[in-house]
């Protein structure tokens, strides 16, 4: 009897060894096989209805201790972060969708609010704020990161290129834009960039301007810096307001950038690497934009077209961009035209400039070409600064008018200042062109009593005085030449008359223009219509865009004769030459 139960002793102690043995392998294997994804899917079930209460915490601490301990969170983030990752099909994730999952008052969410910004800092989820209220999302690169059982890293962004750092920055502020990335967190994101890319010469240099850049009182001062040089080199902006760069400040600070900026007394302004964007501080003071030193000293490393000068700038005609035209005029037209393309070529001009030094003379080089609409007036100026190697620094008038009340004459100043700086700035001396200026050099008002009059005479009083200390070379176009105020006159050096075109050059311009027209159909049209070559450039046109629609390849005078009559308005007192009137 001892023996049997002795036996049954030694079975049921095998047994319950074996039941132990396998719980004890099931908790090791269940430990073995957790992984990120089922980490959260018992948060996620523990909390549900929970009211995210100590008892929730005790019952999740493994699970919430895993997830800790595989993305550095605290208990707190990585319950939040779990939760959020449950939802990550929505991307319009609000606080109130977790609390109403979990049972917690709008107070109990409060108290987490720091947590879910630290996971917006560290990129793990991602904010967005409309107009009435804040939502997130789970990036897809956080999901994929849960997917396959790994900590989500954000990509290295150290050793990058140049080029590579401003599309960082464009990604900060873009993300900043769309409110997927508070104003501190963007700061922290471009000091990090810095941090890590020690390497490029432009960190460098910055960090030489602002040695205090890891500074919170310089704060403002680097992000501002960083923002113009983001909106120079990614969008090609050199006019750049307050609402561009308001989106990287809160309300005070920018408030405090805006009255520094009016007042011309930041810190970057203060060392060279700001200014209003007409160059001297005369004009709108809404608008600024990066110096060229600092374009130079900062930017060399890129490269940038438009600093080597191959882009074309706002008002600037570049001379390698203008397309050969052939000019007709006549022989007296032709020789002075030449003489003036031969003065202009780079070795003749620097002679002719120093010999009037030596002597005294004034050094500008002023011509007014005058005469009737279409007669090739503003062409002549492009083929002249072509044939030269002249970039041209064009004046449109109506557009300036437009900006001159109030600060007219101020604008009109920093114009001439900022040809005076193209000039230091470039290999060849610019052409300042004043094209159609019969609004500006017109007789001055006697007695001047209305504003706009006062204004008027203020200004070509600035113009005239420009002139003569000028060293540059300006040119002016004008159809209204009778109009011209005298002392304009004066201060022209080469007055060039444009007349139309006689009948031997319009029977020329008819040949370049329509090379397939006939010889014996381009003298007559040259002779019954006294044309001038814009108005046989019109016509030219008209028939390209018929021969498109209609098919005729051939131009004949019985086609463009239709044109012809068009041309003119008045085309009921037009005369047609060998034919009855």
């Amino acid at each position: 009897m001892c023996h049997e139960m002795a036996y049954h002793c030694r079975i049921f102690a095998v047994g319950y060894k074996k039941i132990i043995d396998m719980e004890t392998a099931s908790k090791t294997q269940g430990k073995r096989k957790l992984d990120l994804l089922s980490a959260v899917e018992n948060i996620v079930e523990l909390a549900k209805e929970s009211q995210l209460s100590p008892e929730f915490y005790c019952k999740a601490a493994r699970f919430i201790k895993h997830l800790s301990d595989k993305l550095s969170l605290t208990k707190e983030q990585s319950v939040m972060m779990a939760l959020f990752l449950d939802q990550s099909d929505d991307s319009r994730i609000e606080a109130s969708d977790i609390a109403k999952y979990t049972g917690c008052r709008t107070t109990r969410m409060i108290r987490y609010m720091n947590d879910i910004d630290e996971l917006v800092r560290r990129g793990l989820i991602v904010r967005s704020r409309s107009s009435s209220s804040v939502s997130y999302r789970v990036p897809i690169d956080v999901v994929e990161a849960f997917k396959v059982n790994k900590p989500y890293t954000p990509k290295d962004c150290s050793g990058l290129t140049c080029h590579e750092l401003f599309n960082e920055f464009a990604d900060i502020v873009d993300r900043v834009d769309d409110d997927e990335m508070d104003i501190a967190a963007a700061v922290e994101r471009f000091k990090m960039l810095f941090h890590h890319n020690q390497q490029l010469l432009f960190v460098q240099k910055v960090q030489n301007l602002i040695p205090e850049i890891c500074d919170k009182e310089f704060d403002k001062e680097f992000v501002l810096l960083i923002m113009f040089c983001h909106l120079f080199v990614n969008n090609n902006d050199d006019c750049i307001g307050f609402h561009d760069i308001d989106c990287i400040y809160s309300k005070k600070d920018m408030r405090m950038i805006r009255t520094e900026l009016e007042q011309g007394v930041n810190f970057l302004q203060r060392l060279g690497l700001i200014e209003y964007s007409n160059n001297d501080g005369m004009g709108d003071k809404e608008h600024y934009r990066l110096t060229m030193k600092a374009k130079r000293d900062l930017l060399d490393e890129l490269q940038l077209p438009s600093l080597e000068g191959k882009r074309t700038l706002r008002n600037m005609i570049i001379a390698s961009d203008i397309k050969p035209r052939t000019l007709f005029y006549s022989d007296d037209i032709t020789h002075r035209i030449d003489d003036l393309a031969r003065l202009l070529e780079e070795k003749n001009y620097s002679d002719i400039h120093a010999r009037l030094q030596e002597q005294g003379f004034r050094c500008g080089l002023t011509c007014l070409f005058y005469g009737a609409p279409g007669t090739g007036k503003t062409e002549t100026v492009m083929q002249l600064a072509r044939r030269t190697g002249r970039d041209i620094m064009q004046v449109d008038i109506s557009e300036m008018k437009s900006k001159w009340v109030g600060e007219s004459e101020k604008n009109m100043k920093a114009l001439f200042d900022t040809y005076r700086q193209r000039v230091k700035e470039s290999t060849l001396v610019p052409i300042l062109l004043f094209n159609e200026a019969d609004a500006i050099i017109g007789k001055r008002q006697e007695g001047a009593e209305r504003a706009v009059d006062k204004m008027e005479n203020s200004l070509q009083n600035i113009i005239l005085q420009e002139m003569e200390t000028l060293d540059g070379i300006l040119i002016a176009t004008t159809n209204l030449a009778q109009n011209m105020d005298n002392a304009f006159e004066r201060r022209f050096l080469y007055k060039i008359r444009f007349d139309k075109p006689t009948v031997e050059a319009r029977t020329a311009i008819w040949h370049e223009l329509l090379p397939d027209l006939s010889d014996t159909d381009a003298t007559l049209l040259a002779e019954r219509y006294d044309f001038s070559g814009g108005q046989i450039e019109n016509i030219a046109r008209h028939y390209a865009i018929d021969a498109i629609l209609h098919g005729n390849n051939v131009p004949t005078i019985d086609l463009l004769t239709p044109h012809c009559d068009n041309e003119r308005i008045n085309n009921a007192k037009t005369r047609r030459i060998g034919f009855l009137s």
